[in-house]
Order: C-alpha cells, then sequence, then structure tokens
C-alpha cells in the first residue's frame, strides 16, 4: 500500500530550471531539468530500461536531465517508475513556471525500423493521458510494459500536459518503446520552445493556462 508522501521540497530559477525531491517510504526521488540543455543526462534509477528511456528524452529534447532515485526493487519496479514520473512531472512542471511565451502545443512521429509513433501534446494546465500503445510482450529484459503507460499517467499528472500517444505500426516491443520516448521528447521539445511572437504572454486566448 502507498505510504503517505513527506513535503516536496522544490528550487526553481529564472533560467527555466528546476530541482524537485520526493521522498516516501518507498522511494526517494532527485531531478534536476533545465529545459534549455543541451541534452546531457544523468539517469540512475536502479531500472536500467528506465534510465535509456530517460536518456531518450534528454537527449533528443535537448534537456538536461540528472535523475537520482533509490526504491523497493526488491519488490518490483513500479514504485520506482511511477514516482521518478510524478518528480520528473513535476520538475517539468516547475521549470516552465506561467508558461509565459511558449509554443504549448507539440507534436512529433518517430520511426525506429518497423515501429512508428505518433505524439501531441499541449502543456494545457489540465492533466489528459490518452494512451494508444500495443505492446506484444510483457516485459523488455526485466522491464514490466504495463510501466510505460504508469510512467506517463505520473508525469501527466504532475506537468499539466495533455498528451495523446498512438502507435501506427510496429511490432517489436523495445522499438514501439523507444519510438514513443522518443518521439515524446521531439513533441515536448517543440511545445517548450520560446515562441519570439509571443513576446512572453501567456499562450492562451484566456490569458491563463
Amino acid at each position: 500500500m502507498q505510504t503517505t508522501d513527506r513535503p516536496v521540497t522544490t528550487a526553481v530559477s529564472s533560467d527555466r530550471m528546476a530541482r524537485v525531491s520526493r521522498k516516501t517510504g518507498e522511494t526517494d526521488v532527485h531531478v534536476s531539468v533545465n529545459l534549455d540543455g543541451a541534452g546531457r543526462c544523468s539517469a540512475n534509477t536502479g531500472v536500467p530500461f528506465l534510465d535509456h528511456m530517460l536518456d531518450q528524452i534528454s537527449s533528443h529534447g535537448l534537456i538536461d536531465l540528472d535523475i537520482q532515485a533509490t526504491g523497493d526493487l526488491h519488490i518490483d519496479d513500479h514504485h520506482t517508475n511511477e514516482d521518478v514520473g510524478i518528480t520528473l512531472g513535476q520538475a517539468l512542471h516547475q521549470a516552465l513556471g506561467d508558461r509565459k511565451g511558449i509554443v504549448r502545443f507539440g507534436h512529433f512521429v518517430a520511426p525506429l525500423d518497423e515501429a512508428l509513433v505518433q505524439v501531441a501534446l499541449d502543456f494545457s494546465g489540465r492533466p489528459h493521458l490518452s494512451y494508444g500503445l500495443q505492446i506484444p510482450t510483457e516485459r523488455v529484459g526485466t522491464y514490466d510494459t504495463q510501466l510505460v503507460r504508469e510512467f506517463f499517467v505520473a508525469v501527466v499528472n504532475h506537468s499539466q500536459m495533455t498528451l495523446h500517444i498512438r502507435q501506427l505500426d510496429g511490432i517489436n516491443s523495445h522499438h514501439i518503446i523507444e519510438a514513443t520516448f522518443k518521439a515524446f521528447a521531439r513533441a515536448m521539445r517543440m511545445a517548450i520552445e520560446v515562441d519570439p511572437r509571443r513576446a512572453g504572454t501567456i499562450p492562451s486566448s484566456k490569458g491563463v493556462l
């Protein structure tokens, strides 16, 4: 059973950087993010396949990530996977601040050999996930493929984005998942770019997100 979380601590700068720490009875997660980075990544979660996917987000999203996590991996990877997603989502939310001047919307279609995955997202302030992956195997290595959806649920809810994921093709589980993370990274890169025509205004007809 999930234990009561201890308080989240955050530190944010005007340079679109954030640091978030989250500690529970199950995990201890520390995330640093720089939205205007160069794709540098240090991910040590104890879940090798998750580390590989976090590196895809950093490399193809051109954001710097430092993610250090320890968790109850003697049980399974679920809590660590979910809590890394939660903390990363919180860090993205903090680094974006009021979201003035950003493009806001992003989309990308990523091929990886036979796999083809489409991602569209909106930093709307309204969390929603539409998930259309059909991953044919239960595991990639030791990683439970059900955890892909759980990761994105956590990121979406805590970054307050709308995210649509569609699998257009693919039969290899590793390729499908990696194409998803690459498409997500490129779509997010588009969405968080500063739009010079916005002149620092909120990207909404309502004037608020």
